[in-house]
């Protein structure tokens, strides 16, 4: 008689890729958030189209497939869409935490400036505590009341909601699944369903994540096959970057003001790059970039860990690790931009305050990361000698990975 044998699946090895892109698209949002701060001139999205959102976005459809698509796949629509409610619940509530968290650090900065109530306002969340607050945190429990900074989670909590939804379409083909994130994309681009942001007026949600969902089901489609990995040829690379050169004079608002006809241009165009409703342009723009990012990343991130050989190792760690904790490190990131944006108001905003208030951030958030790592590993679960025992067997240690979320908890 044959007995079964289970063997057990080998850990799958994280990417590179994914993780080092994903730390430095964080990295890029606190540049660019933080308000006073003289390096967001030169952040991507001032010489380009698209900027560090849709990194973000494309590499958490990557992580979403990877890990929810194969859920789909070994235990059906019903668990992979329970493990996502449970993710959903778990960044609704990091992003109801975040608000309070800032709202009481500006509550308190103002106390202790003495500004009254100046640097809530300027965070559009002095109506959480204005006379209409209970309407307001009514508004902010059920994500009608979503102010600038804190507009990423909201949008991402439906990106994730959609997710059972259109693999269970990918069961009539791909093309089916294609043809569906094409459609929707066409739903949100032309404004036709859109999300209140604020209970007093009838703006909608910066993000529409009917549209943004385009960028997110292209790394998901990548991830899950339904597109094909692109072909590397130094023609290609080439013509993606004079392509990307190109696009800079329309882009870059000093270049297009002195321009003949270039403001009247950039005008014709503005609904193509148009962020909230992410215009066609920045589609084609991202793509471009992301085609170059992957074709000097190498294959399975080759390229990235040739970069680290050449002394730039503790960078591309630093980085990777950043990216491989992404909730906690995008949580803390919010916190910092608003009170590195206070620091700098305060330090007059010069060149050397800017050089250690950025830097500042960076520490700390590479801190974080690590900080979350090693929680995650669970150190107190085994004792000190088994551990050692496995690292003498040239065991990798057990720790929990994050590939089953783009926002890692």
């Amino acid at each position: 008689m044959k007995t079964k044998t289970s063997i057990s699946p080998a850990p799958r090895s994280r990417d590179i890729r994914l993780d080092f892109f994903r730390g430095l698209a964080l990295f890029i949002i606190f540049v660019a958030h933080a308000k006073m701060n003289a390096w967001a001139a030169y952040t991507p999205g001032k010489f380009g189209f698209s900027d560090s959102a849709e990194i973000f976005v494309f590499c958490s459809g990557i992580a979403s497939a990877l890990a929810y698509g194969r859920l789909f796949d070994e235990r059906g629509a019903t668990m992979c869409s329970a493990r996502i409610a449970q993710r959903c619940w778990q960044v609704y509530w990091a992003h109801i935490g975040v608000f309070f968290a800032v709202l009481a650090a500006m509550i308190g900065v103002d106390a202790w400036l003495g500004t009254g109530d100046a640097y809530l306002r300027g965070l559009d969340m002095h109506h959480a505590v204005s006379n209409d607050a209970a309407r307001n945190l009514l508004g902010l429990m059920t994500l009608t009341y979503v102010p600038g900074l804190f507009d990423i989670l909201p949008m991402y909590l439906v990106l994730l909601a959609m997710v059972p939804l259109v693999l269970l379409v990918s069961r009539f083909g791909k093309y089916a699944a294609l043809a569906f994130i094409a459609v929707v994309w066409g739903i949100g681009n032309a404004k036709l369903i859109e999300i209140p942001a604020e209970p007093w007026s009838d703006r909608p949600w910066f993000f529409n994540p009917l549209a943004w969902q385009l960028v997110f089901f292209t790394g998901f489609a990548f991830a899950r096959g339904w597109l094909p990995t692109p072909p590397v040829h130094k023609v290609a690379v080439v013509t993606a970057a004079i392509l990307l050169v190109l696009m800079i004079p329309l882009a870059y608002d000093p270049v297009a003001v002195a321009l003949p006809y270039g403001q009247s241009i950039r005008e014709t165009l503005m609904p193509y790059f148009d962020k909230g409703n992410f215009g066609l342009l920045r589609y084609v723009h991202f793509l471009l970039l992301a085609y170059i990012a992957f074709a000097l990343a190498g294959p399975a991130g080759e390229g990235l860990t040739r970069w680290q050989n050449t002394g730039w190792q503790l960078f591309v760690q630093a980085v990777s690790k950043v990216g491989s904790q992404t909730l906690p490190v995008f949580l803390s990131g919010v916190m910092l931009c608003t009170l590195a944006g206070v620091a700098l108001n305060l330090s007059g905003n010069t060149a050397v305050a800017t050089v250690l208030v950025n830097f500042a951030a960076f520490g700390l958030m590479i801190a974080v990361a690590y900080t979350a790592a090693w929680f995650k590993s669970s150190p107190w679960s085994a004792p000190r000698h088994a551990k050692a025992r496995r690292e003498t067997a040239g065991e990798a240690p057990q720790t929990r990975g994050d590939t089953d979320s783009p926002l890692a908890a």
